[in-house]
């Protein structure tokens, strides 16, 4: 009895895992964690589901924040002319991008409009996104790690909401 005790908690980690796994892949995150938890009927609580996307989906935001721009700078002195082109095109076009919405939007509303960019589970936008884009305009480590937690959370209710069926419910369908 106690080995299939044991055998049962080592199947549950993998669930655990798998759902952890999924929402740190880049643009999949825990937009696809989620409804694929709970498409197949993992047999976890929508919690512990939430709990591990968002846990999941945090784990790279620090790491891309502290080494993206670096690698960026890094390419763009390579003497291998695709890398060093892709390097100065995204660290052109993202200071670009930056300085406008700087100008729009202000110290603050940048940071909202970070949170926005990574709440809305849209194909395109979440952490990795906002992170990277966090990273190349230089903005301050702990508002954007506070603005990035705070949309991926919010991301992953609605994602929840989304596969359990609440908005069918709400909206009727």
């Amino acid at each position: 009895m106690v080995c299939l005790k044991a055998w049962y908690n080592v199947f549950m980690l993998w669930k655990y895992l798998l759902v952890l796994i999924i929402s740190m892949i880049p643009l999949i995150e825990l937009r696809g964690a989620i409804p694929v938890a709970v498409g197949m009927d993992l047999g976890l609580p929508e919690w512990a589901v939430l709990i591990t996307a968002i846990i999941g989906n945090m784990i790279p935001v620090p790491i891309i924040y502290l080494f993206a721009r670096k690698f960026l700078e890094w390419g763009a002195k390579r003497k291998w002319k695709p890398l060093k082109q892709f390097c100065n095109f995204c660290l052109k076009k993202g200071e670009k991008a930056g300085d406008k919405l700087l100008k729009k939007a202000g110290n603050y509303g940048t940071y909202f409009a970070l949170f926005l960019f990574v709440a809305i589970p849209i194909p395109g936008t979440g952490a990795w996104t906002g992170t990277l884009a966090a990273s190349i305009l230089k903005l301050d480590f702990k508002k954007t790690m506070i603005a990035i937690m705070a949309g991926v959370l919010v991301a992953g209710l609605i994602m929840l909401a989304a596969s359990l069926g609440l908005f069918k419910v709400i909206f009727g369908g």
